[in-house]
């Protein structure tokens, strides 16, 4: 194991220059990547000063060298018998005996005055190294925290007992302390960022693993339900009841349907479908099954949908495999509860199950048109465009009418194009969504695909009209509002706008969790200020969600930031966006989004957000951080 080395005093006198900055998990993490990415073009030889593990004691040795025992000490003063203490530590703890390298620093603390806070910091600081050498995580801990509390800034200090932390399963603790690491060090240091995302993921498995487990199901918007049923077109279940199935009805005050052919609990749900009285379907599937009618596999696939649609993945995927290994149920049922099964598995992180899955729907119900559809969208996430396109070739042959898909093949062009830097493939995927549009105008997905397209080409102008046709085509969609708002902040910069947008997507839907997430999201940033770059204006870098309508989570996420010059006379709109940020306020829509999450993976991603933005404001406190005010 290399040695990290000890290290020489810090000056204690106050913070930096510097900027509270954005520090969140995947896939925030993007933003402190792109901090990363632009500081290495910077040089390599400087950021290997930052990134390197250090193999010796850091710094030259002090000018009072190692006393000899000759009876002369008196001449010394007790610093600097501390001082020669410590250099003669620094020589064990290169020379790997950190026991007596420990000896030498713990002399040095003994002989130092109290009033010396810098050196007596360094010395509890070079005797962490050494204990962190033998493994004595606690006795890290200890020091470090006596370093700290002499040295407030003391950034090596701060990581290595981050990382004693991490060793003994103090996550909440150890992310306080990387994070004000990642601050004070502006983000450009990898291996503290590193060290932030593994914790911040950690802890989002954890919480999310105990708060899905005891999570109480949410039916979701009826937009949302109707948006999801859209996507598949041999889906037997959510066809409407067929003549014969359905008499002519009498609607009690709740609107309920009294009256349904027989007494089968499955047409009854059905019937509730129709009325979006979902609530009540998963009970009425429940009784066709208990009661072994004649739609138990229609009726077990229809409940599995509602569970999958509440976020209950343990209750639908029996219910799944039972439907796809049932001989007597139809080829469209089980090729359909494989469909769902894949799509669960892919929400999962189980990529080689989900192909499985659809490979196995494709071979029993060849011309099954939503097979090369949903097998496409995963071809995408795996990041295999031709093979996507090839799918979506196949549903359109089967399917001309499917403008979801033909728009879905666009985009999937696109985005290979685009990251193959491919101007003229990039202008023929733009052309595409032209025809797309003309022949499809009633599609909305189709219109609000070809906005992210334009938004990437910076054709704001353009986006914002495509977003208003989604909008005039489904008006209760909130995730259109919240896109059309992310979109006003990189066109205008407006945050009012946005913010209200944002709002607006809520009002419409409670039960958006995009919503929440993103406002939680532009609360923390409005808080970012990245330490001001000379010779640099301004400029966002966005990173933007090149999602599909109904996976538009597991394609990426919104992010930007900002590098303002203490120079241009033209940031003032840009620091008011960003110096009124409330990471309380984040806080409380993270935790509103972790409320409807409706995948153990997603509330993961979330609770990662949170504890990001509530180590910032731990740590604003700590260090007594506000905003900028002008």
């Amino acid at each position: 194991m290399a040695a990290s080395k000890p290290v020489e005093p810090q000056s204690g006198s106050g913070l930096p220059r510097w900027q509270l900055a954005l520090l969140v998990g995947t896939p925030i993490v993007l933003g402190v990547g792109a901090v990363y990415l632009w500081n290495r073009s910077r040089g390599k030889e400087k950021q290997g000063k930052k990134n390197g593990e250090r193999k010796t004691p850091e710094g030259s040795a002090s000018p009072v060298q190692d006393l000899t025992p000759n009876g002369s000490d008196f001449l010394y003063s007790p610093l600097d018998r501390a001082q020669s203490a410590k250099n003669k530590g620094n020589k064990y703890f290169k020379a790997g005996k950190y026991d007596q390298a420990i000896q030498c620093y713990t002399d040095a603390i003994s002989l130092c005055p109290k009033e010396q806070k810098g050196d007596l910091s360094t010395f509890y600081q070079n005797r962490a190294a050494a204990y962190e050498q033998q493994l004595k995580w606690t006795e890290v801990i200890q020091d470090c925290s006596q370093a700290v509390e002499l040295n407030p800034c003391y950034i090596k200090a701060l990581f290595r007992r981050a990382k004693a932390l991490e060793k003994l399963g103090n996550k909440k603790e150890c992310l306080e302390d990387v994070t004000a690491v990642c601050i004070l060090e502006v983000f450009q240091n990898q291996q503290s960022m590193l060290l932030a995302d593994k914790v911040l993921k950690q802890l989002g498995k954890e919480k999310a693993k105990e708060k899905y487990k005891n999570r109480e199901p949410l039916m979701p918007s009826p937009q949302f339900i109707k948006s999801y049923f859209s996507s598949f077109t041999d889906d037997i279940i959510s066809q409407p009841l067929q003549k014969g199935e359905k008499k002519d009805e009498d609607k009690d005050k709740e609107g309920e349907a009294s009256e349904v052919t027989g007494s089968s609990g499955y047409l009854k749900a059905k019937q509730y479908m129709e009325e979006e009285n979902y609530d009540k379907i998963i009970s009425e599937c429940t009784k066709e099954i208990e009661s072994g009618g004649r739609y138990t596999a229609e009726a077990l696939l229809l409940r599995a949908t509602f569970y999958l649609l509440i976020g209950n993945a343990t209750a639908a995927q029996p219910d799944l495999d039972r439907v796809i290994n049932m001989d007597d149920a139809s080829v469209k049922l089980r090729a359909n509860a494989l469909i769902k099964r894949g799509s669960m598995y892919m929400q999962q992180q189980q990529p080689q199950l989900s192909t499985q899955d659809f490979n196995m729907a494709a071979e029993i119900d060849l011309r099954n048109a939503d097979v090369y559809h949903h097998r496409g969208q995963l071809k995408i996430l795996l990041d295999q465009v031709e093979e996507a396109v090839g799918d979506f070739d196949e549903c359109i042959k089967l399917r001309p009418d499917s403008a979801l898909a033909q728009a879905q093949k666009c985009f999937a062009l696109y985005r290979q194009a685009y990251t193959g830097n491919n101007p003229s493939q990039v202008q023929k995927a733009m052309d595409g969504f032209e025809d797309v549009i003309r022949r499809f105008p009633k599609c909305a997905e189709g219109y609000a695909l070809y906005a992210q397209a334009l938004t990437d080409q910076q054709q704001f102008g353009n986006a914002d009209e495509m977003y208003d046709k989604c909008i005039e085509l489904e008006p209760d969609n909130a995730t259109t509002y919240v896109h059309k708002g992310l979109l006003q902040l990189q066109w205008k910069q407006d945050l009012e706008m946005g913010l209200e947008l944002i709002s607006k997507a809520i009002e419409i839907d409670n039960k958006c969790d995009f919503a929440y997430e993103t406002m939680g999201t532009i609360e923390v940033q409005r808080f970012v200020m990245l330490h001001c770059f000379p010779f640099f204006l301004y400029f966002f870098l966005f990173i933007i969600c090149k999602s599909l309508i109904i996976l538009k989570r597991l394609f990426g996420y919104y992010n930007l930031m900002v590098l303002v010059s203490d120079k241009t006379k033209k940031k003032k709109n840009i620091i008011h966006f960003f110096h009124r940020g409330n990471l309380d306020k984040a806080i409380d829509m993270f935790n509103k989004a972790i409320n409807l999450a409706k995948s153990e993976m997603e509330m993961a991603h979330l609770y990662s957000l949170c504890d990001a933005a509530y180590a910032q404001t731990e740590v604003a406190k700590k260090y007594g951080l506000k905003p900028p005010t002008l």
